[in-house]
Parts: structure tokens; sequence; C-alpha cells
């Protein structure tokens, strides 16, 4: 932070790892009790490993369903949290960005919680990209992204984009280049939504996991 400018901030996209709730690829494959906890620790996981280094940035936690407040603030004490808002992905994250410019924020990255790679060095390299271009993006390997930055609110960024498909990044570039935003792309990294990403990405995940569970799993996913 320098002079009277507002903060960064880092806004963590998470779901109640609810049984049948989460993970639904995953679960046709382990289970749903098993997937929820693979939500749960990966979500923890990304919590750890994107917290900030002193005042780098702030960061709040935007949970769905909004129902679930008491259940989320029971899981992830002492987090700063806010619903989501409602309709499709672009409208919640559209929505998120928009709270946070509203509320001082100078920089924003948003990141969703099924990428076991992501960091803390991620998210630094997005607000520093933001000093030379408008948009920073981090590609996920199925065709989303995982990561978004903007130094302005954007909602256009959002419209016409086919959410939980793997156009969803194709789209998002191009609607970006339409509206004449400059872009900078992070590097691209696997998330888990399938039980054959789980099992790519078995030795980062199968620590996090419950002995029990981890054991059930590994079984399922071929690593028993």
């Amino acid at each position: 932070m320098t002079g009277q400018m507002g903060p960064d901030r880092l806004l963590v996209f998470v779901k109640e790892p609810r049984p049948g709730a989460v993970k639904s690829r995953l679960a046709r494959g382990i289970g749903a009790e098993a997937a929820a906890t693979v939500s749960r620790v990966l979500a923890e996981h990304a919590l750890r490993r994107t917290a900030p280094s002193g005042d780098e940035y702030e960061r709040v936690v935007f949970f769905t369903p909004a129902a679930a407040r008491a259940e989320v603030a029971r899981w992830l004490p002492g987090t700063a949290l806010r619903a989501q808002a409602e309709g499709d992905l672009g409208a919640r994250m559209a929505a998120a960005f928009d709270e946070a410019f509203g509320t001082g924020a100078r920089r924003v990255v948003i990141v969703g919680t099924d990428v076991p790679g992501l960091g803390r060095e991620d998210v630094r390299e997005a607000l520093e990209g933001l000093d030379e271009h408008d948009v920073v993006v981090g590609p996920a390997t199925d065709g989303g992204y995982y990561l978004l930055a903007l130094k302005a609110p954007a909602p256009e960024l959002f419209r016409a984009v086919p959410w939980s498909t793997p156009g969803v990044l194709a789209a998002t570039l191009e609607r970006a280049a339409h509206l004449g935003r400059s872009v900078r792309v992070l590097r691209t990294l696997g998330d888990v939504d399938t039980v054959e990403d789980l099992a790519a990405d078995w030795g980062r995940i199968a620590p996090l996991l419950p002995e029990p569970v981890r054991r059930e799993i590994a079984v399922r996913v071929g690593k028993g």
C-alpha cells in the first residue's frame, strides 16, 4: 500500500463442503462423502497457501450458499466472510469485484480453491501484473481459469461466457480483446474436478486427507 491508495484484496471463492452439493463429477467416482472431504481439504490447503505475508493484501472468503453462513463460520473461524451473490459464476464474480472496489480496494484478485498448486506467489504475480495490464488471468488445464485479477470493475467481461465448459478461458480472452483490455496470462495449473484429476495430482492431495478417507479413495483412483 502506498500513499492514500486502498489495499489490494484477494477474494477466495469457496463452497460449503456438504456431501451431495460439491464436486458432482468427482462424487460419481468416489462417492459424495469422499468428494466433500476432498473439497474441504483443498479449500483449507488453498487458504493456507494464499495467506498474505504482513499487509501485502487483505483476504476475504466469498462463500456459497448464502444460507450456510453459520456452517462456514464454524468451519473457517476468524475468517472474513461474505456471501456470494445470486446468479451464475460470472454474475457472482462481477458482484464480488464490484463490492471489493466499492469498499476501497485498489487491485482485486479472485481465486477458486480446487487448484492444489495455487499459492501466494501467484496472487503476488497477478497483482504486480496489473501495473501494466488491465486484466490478469491464470489458466486452468480444463479450459477455465483459477485466477482473475482486475484494477477496476469490468462487469462486461463476464457477459456471454459459457460457464462450466472448456470454453471459459477462450471466451474471456475474446471478451477482453473486444473491450480493448490488455491481458497478462500466468502459468497454467491443473484443477481437481474428476477422478482422473485426483489421480493425476494424488501425490500432492493424499497427504491432506484423513487416513481412513485416504485409504478409501486410493483404492478407487488406482493408488491403493
